[in-house]
C-alpha cells in the first residue's frame, strides 16, 4: 500500500511538471531517488540528484550503476535552500517530495528554485500540509482521539512534543496559501494550486502499533511522550481510555498535501 502510495505521489509529480524526453531534471532532497528514477523512466535525458545526505547520495548513485543510468546521473550535496553545485539556468524541471517540511528558509528555496531554472523551466513541488486542522487535533484533546474527562493528561502529554516541535517549527509553519506567496514573490508565474484535503475517520490499528509511532522523525513516540509526562497510574488510565478507539478506529483523521506547479517566465 506504501509502495503504491509513493508510486501515485510520484507520478503527480512529474506530470505536473511536464517533463518530456530530453530534459534535464532536478530532484531536490532527492532521498532515495523515487522522483529522479521515475523521471529517468520517463525519458529525462539527465537527472541531478540533490540531497544533504551523502549516505542518500551513495545509495542513488550505486542504484544508478546496478540499473546502467551512471551517464545520465551527477549527484549534488546541498540543501532546498543553498543549491551550491546547480548553475544558473541550468536544468528544465525541478522537482519536490515533502521536502520544504524541513526547511526554514522556504523563502530562500522558491529563490534557488528559480535561479537554477531555465526560461521556461517548471517546478512541481509536493508537500504535507500539517497546519491543517492542526486546532481541531488541538481540541480533540488526543489529537485524533477525545479526551472524556483525561484533558488534563492530555495536555501534559501534548507539552511534551511541543516543546520539540513548536508552531513555528518548519514543519507546521506554513499552508498551502504561503506556498503560492512563496513562489510569486521568487518570481514564478504562472502558478497553480491543488490542495487534496481530508477529514474522515481514522483507520483501526492495533494499540502497540500506535504506541510505539511517531508522527514524524522530530518526535518521540506517544508511549515515549507518557513516559516522560505521566506516572505510571496515569499511563494506565489513558491506555484504558485510548486503546479501543484507536482499535475500533474511533478517532478523526485531518490531513492535507498540496501539489504546487509554476513555471519560470
Amino acid at each position: 500500500m506504501m509502495l503504491e502510495k509513493l508510486a501515485g505521489t510520484r507520478d503527480r509529480v512529474l506530470d505536473g511538471a511536464r517533463l518530456a524526453e530530453g530534459e534535464t531534471l532536478l530532484d531536490v532532497g532527492c532521498g532515495e531517488g523515487l522522483i529522479a528514477f521515475g523521471a529517468l523512466e520517463r525519458g529525462a535525458e539527465h537527472v541531478v540528484f540533490a540531497d544533504i545526505s551523502e549516505d542518500l547520495l551513495s545509495f542513488c548513485r550505486d542504484t544508478a550503476d546496478a540499473l546502467g543510468l551512471a551517464e545520465r546521473c551527477s549527484f549534488v550535496q546541498a540543501g532546498a535552500d543553498e543549491l551550491e553545485g546547480v548553475a544558473d539556468a541550468s536544468v528544465d524541471v525541478l522537482a519536490t517530495r515533502s521536502v520544504l517540511i524541513y526547511v526554514a528558509a522556504k523563502q530562500r528555496a522558491f529563490e534557488e528554485f528559480f535561479r537554477v531554472l531555465r526560461p521556461g523551466g517548471r517546478i512541481a513541488i509536493w508537500e504535507p500540509i500539517n497546519s491543517f486542522g492542526l486546532e481541531e487535533r488541538m481540541r480533540d484533546a488526543f489529537w485524533s482521539f477525545p479526551g472524556n474527562g483525561l484533558t488534563d493528561l492530555a495536555e501534559r502529554v501534548r507539552r511534551v512534543f511541543e516543546e520539540i516541535q513548536p508552531p513555528d517549527d518548519p514543519m507546521l509553519d506554513f499552508d498551502e496559501r504561503d506556498l503560492i506567496r512563496f513562489a510569486e514573490e521568487a518570481g514564478f508565474y504562472p502558478i497553480e494550486l491543488e490542495l487534496k484535503a481530508e477529514i474522515r475517520p481514522t483507520e483501526p490499528i492495533a494499540w502497540h502499533v500506535f504506541a510505539n509511532s511517531s508522527g514524524n522523525p522530530k518526535i518521540p513516540t506517544f508511549a515515549e511522550a507518557m513516559d516522560v509526562a505521566l506516572t505510571p497510574a496515569e499511563r494506565e488510565r489513558v491506555t484504558e481510555h485510548l486503546r479501543p478507539l484507536v482499535e475500533e478506529g474511533k478517532g478523526v483523521w485531518r490531513m492535507a498535501h498540496a501539489l504546487l506547479k509554476a513555471t519560470k517566465p
